[in-house]
């Protein structure tokens, strides 16, 4: 019998966040009479968001990434992977560098953000430092393989960085089938409008845009936001500002995502950029619609506009939107569709089995 492919999975931390939920989902889930999975964690245990008990996980307990290069290199040497995959920039930046001590085991770094995109939202004329150059040159150069969550991220590569394109893959998030369908959504002008945007308080995010706007509405609504992070001073103040402290609750984390999603009429997300907005896909899956600030990051692949939800390209029209997609009847079924039917557990989870595989025997 064929030995199992060892895949070592290595992330930052298991707090709350997207890269670390998609990396420990593909980890636990990856088809197990193939590959023997391990999920290794600079972090400490007690900041753990995620709970994985079908497959090992290891900690290193530190604070920093840099901190546990030398613990990660230890564990290489133990374990043998056949394939490590990574998350996060400056931790990619590291197992490149690392990958020149075991030229044997195939190393891939899975991009989160579109960079360019983050230049743009912050306005930023940046150039890079040599150090900073010289870390993007290691991964182009000695990463096997560059994960890309949509293509506008292997677009930025490509012609902004100057990324090989034989390098670059485009695998998608995958929406998981934690998140199930409402029931029939029902239309009732009398009644209170629910919002809802998930996701890290940080300007990235784009809050106080949605806030913006949602002061100039004139119907009754909730708006609900659940998160934390650096802004969520700034955000409260804004708040007040605009006199919405009857109209707003902030949650800073729950484990019933499906619940807050599958109470609301519309998903609102104002980011400037994104990776590949995973609540996006969560609030289609449960049949919540979506209004989303056009940005670079798979936003434009995720939403079918009039089936799933809107884009908006400003505020004025963010606001348009917002009316028509509150006087719109939506189908349930169909925006779950929409996302089911291209980035379900099933067929994200064979994609990235293809892909280990091909990579396990030289295809790649």
């Amino acid at each position: 019998m064929q030995r199992r492919i060892k895949v070592l999975f290595v992330i930052p931390s298991l707090r709350a966040g997207g890269a670390e939920r998609v990396m420990s989902f593909l980890a636990e889930n990856i088809n197990k009479n193939q590959f023997e999975a391990r999920l290794l964690v600079i972090g400490s245990e007690e900041s753990k968001s995620y709970c994985i008990t079908s497959i090992p996980v290891i900690f290193l307990g530190k604070d920093r990434v840099r901190d546990g290069i030398f613990s990660i290199f230890r564990y290489l040497s133990d374990f043998k992977p056949d394939i490590v995959i990574s998350a996060i920039a400056h931790l990619n930046n590291f197992m490149a560098l690392l990958s020149l001590l075991f030229p044997q085991i195939k190393f891939v770094g899975r991009e989160t953000i579109v960079r360019t995109g983050v230049l743009n939202y912050t306005n930023r004329n940046y150039k890079p430092s040599i150090l900073s150059r010289f870390l993007q040159q290691i991964q182009k150069s000695y990463l096997d393989a560059i994960i890309c969550q949509s293509n506008d991220m292997k677009h930025d590569l490509l012609h902004n960085y100057g990324y090989p394109e034989d390098k670059l893959f485009v695998l998608n998030n995958p929406v998981t089938k934690n998140f199930v369908l409402k029931d029939r959504i029902k239309r009732n002008t009398k009644v209170k409008k629910q919002f809802i945007t998930i996701g890290r308080l940080v300007k990235q995010k784009g809050y106080l845009r949605i806030l913006s706007a949602l002061a100039q509405l004139e119907i009754a609504f909730h708006y609900t936001i659940i998160g934390n992070g650096d802004e969520k001073e700034l955000i409260y103040d804004y708040i007040k500002s605009k006199n919405l402290e009857d109209k707003v609750t902030h949650i800073n984390f729950t484990d019933n995502v499906q619940l807050y999603l599958a109470k609301s009429d519309l998903y609102l997300q104002g980011s400037y950029v994104e990776g590949f907005p995973n609540a996006l896909l969560e609030s289609c899956a449960v049949g919540t619609p979506v209004l989303a600030f056009e940005a670079l990051g798979g936003i434009s692949e995720i939403v079918q506009e009039g089936i799933n939800g809107f884009t908006a390209n400003d505020e004025s029209d963010f606001l348009q939107k917002l009316t028509i997609a509150l006087e719109k009847e939506w189908d349930a079924k169909q925006i779950n569709h929409s996302v089911t039917s291209r980035y379900s557990e099933e067929i994200i989870l064979d994609k990235y089995e293809v892909f280990f595989l091909k990579l396990y025997k030289n295809l790649i």
